[in-house]
């Protein structure tokens, strides 16, 4: 999505269930509006409410889309008889098989990939791309645009997405999180930015001050987010402030703290503030 809608929506890592919510991407033209719809893998081990959230995610795409792009690469494990496969089978829509990340695969493992799939379901077209390196790309917007029925215009053609700054805010520093720890700790994390505020340096140049709360799952948690000395809460604060500045095009004051909230990922009025309505 990243690559057609040409901004920065989706974080990426390479970590299971990266992606928690549902984002939008549109992409405008003079005759036409692309509204991609980002989600969440399917969760088959559902250990909290939060998968259920993130499972009725998915849910709401393959009831209401008019294409579907299923993307997979060489790394994903799938089996056939898996709730993706067989979700993908009942599908009434037009549904396109898209091989990603062909710059890290070698012919024969892309030729594989493709015979698999098209073995498990009947997809109406297949297309191996980079999504990296842009490879495609245009060839996939090209069959989607064909494939998609008319319909009304849903959104302004400057917007790009129906989610604020903050989101994405919040999944930049979430995507640090993802990179920076490891075992358990990054998915007992949930990011809120507090405040968000443009105000001018000395010099007369834009800077956003942002605050923002890390919530953990657990009181053993938050002593490895912070580390020995505040070290490591430094360390991600500098990431992060790197990949919001980037993203905003602005220069960045980021302060982070961290929250305890036992057992989040199992309280519905604690996880619709977070936004997994």
């Amino acid at each position: 999505m990243n690559a057609l809608v040409g901004e920065r929506m989706s974080i990426i890592t390479s970590k299971p269930q990266t992606t928690r919510h549902r984002i939008i991407g549109i992409v405008s033209d003079d005759d036409y509006q692309l509204v991609f719809s980002d989600t969440p893998g399917i969760v088959v081990e559902v250990g909290y409410k939060m998968h259920e959230a993130m499972n009725r995610f998915v849910a709401s795409t393959f009831k209401d889309s008019d294409v579907m792009l299923f993307v997979t690469d060489k790394y994903d494990k799938y089996e056939e008889d898996g709730p993706t496969v067989t979700r993908l089978k009942q599908l009434q829509v037009p549904l396109f098989l898209v091989i990603n990340k062909t710059d890290q695969s070698t012919d024969e493992e892309i030729t594989d990939l493709i015979k698999k799939w098209n073995s498990w379901i009947d997809f109406k077209e297949t297309i191996p791309i980079s999504a990296l390196n842009k490879t495609n790309t245009e060839k996939l917007l090209e069959l989607i645009l064909d494939n998609t029925p008319e319909g009304p215009v849903y959104y302004p053609k400057d917007q790009l997405t129906d989610k604020p700054e903050r989101f994405f805010v919040s999944e930049i520093i979430r995507e640090k999180i993802l990179q920076q720890y490891k075992k358990e700790v990054p998915y007992s994390c949930e990011v809120i930015v507090d405040s968000f505020k443009v105000d001018k340096t000395t010099k007369g140049e834009d800077i956003t001050r942002i605050e923002a709360h890390i919530y953990v799952n657990r009181k053993t948690q938050k002593p490895i987010i912070i580390g020995k000395g505040g070290a490591a809460i430094k360390k991600l604060g500098t990431e992060a402030r790197k990949g919001i500045e980037a993203f905003l095009d602005t220069k960045v004051y980021l302060e982070l703290y961290v929250k305890i909230k036992e057992n989040w990922r199992d309280n519905e009025k604690v996880l619709k503030r977070f936004g997994y309505q």
